[in-house]
């Protein structure tokens, strides 16, 4: 069974974002760049399966400019078998990503799609829902648990009210939440053998994908910042305060 992890390659987690001078989008030159850790997530869990013996090829893919093959690198170091750059250096969204992973599964065939549930950079939380849609396939999102059975696979869902498991037909779409399992880090010997796996680079154009923009960003701007706190001598300031000034009581 093949399965196909979508990554992405985002701002690191660690890195305070700044804001361009321009408002035309933040700041990334210069930045240090690494996978999405939902992505991480998404690739472990499929590394988990192929050790189990339930899965016989990982293919990781990601879609963005050259700096992506760092990225996917990583995820060859982590476990995955082969790995395909969609090479672009346009404005990816995700309708167009999901439209490049459906051309990337027809050519592959996959049983089951591995992803993140969403991006730390957009928060979008769109290109699975969007590419199962696209295929036709049963969705698994916000998977905290995954368990394979024979031709379906039973996805742990977090939702609002607790968790809610539901059983779908492979070929199947899954989407990783924050609990579904901890990364494990790349040792040495694997980063060393992962130069050596294969990494294929193919364009939007040759899968016959239009990665045009839809949306247009306006303006970014920074979150205004918070006022100072201010000291109290009692409660009874405190109280007032509350009720006059904040009128939250």
């Amino acid at each position: 069974m093949k399965i196909l992890v979508p990554v992405k390659r985002v701002v690191d987690y660690n890195v305070k974002v700044r804001v361009k001078a321009d408002g035309s989008g933040v700041e990334t030159a210069n930045v240090k760049m690494s996978m999405n850790p939902f992505d991480e997530i998404a690739v472990e869990e499929a590394v988990r399966l192929k050790e189990a013996g339930k899965a016989t090829e990982i293919i990781a893919v990601s879609v963005g400019p050259s700096g992506g093959q760092e990225t996917l690198r990583t995820a060859l170091a982590m476990g995955a078998d082969r790995a395909i750059l969609v090479q672009t250096d346009a404005e990816t969204q995700p309708l167009a990503v999901a439209k490049i992973l459906k051309a990337l599964v027809d050519k592959e065939g996959p049983t089951l799609v591995i992803l993140g549930k969403q991006a730390i950079d957009d928060d979008c939380n769109q290109t699975g829902q969007m590419l199962a849609a696209l295929l036709g396939w049963g969705q698994g999102t916000f998977a905290s648990d995954v368990a394979l059975g024979d031709g379906s696979v039973t996805v742990t869902r977090e939702i609002d009210g607790g968790l809610e498991t539901v059983e779908l037909k492979l070929p199947a779409i899954v989407t990783a939440d924050l609990r579904l399992n901890e990364p494990r880090y790349a040792s040495l010997p694997n980063i060393m053998k992962a130069k050596k796996k294969p990494l294929e680079t193919v364009t939007p154009a040759a899968l016959g994908v239009d990665v045009t923009p839809r949306l247009t960003t306006l303006k970014v701007v920074e979150p205004a910042k918070r006022k100072a706190g201010v000291k109290v001598p009692d409660v009874a300031t405190l109280v007032d305060k509350l009720k006059n000034e904040a009128r939250v009581i």
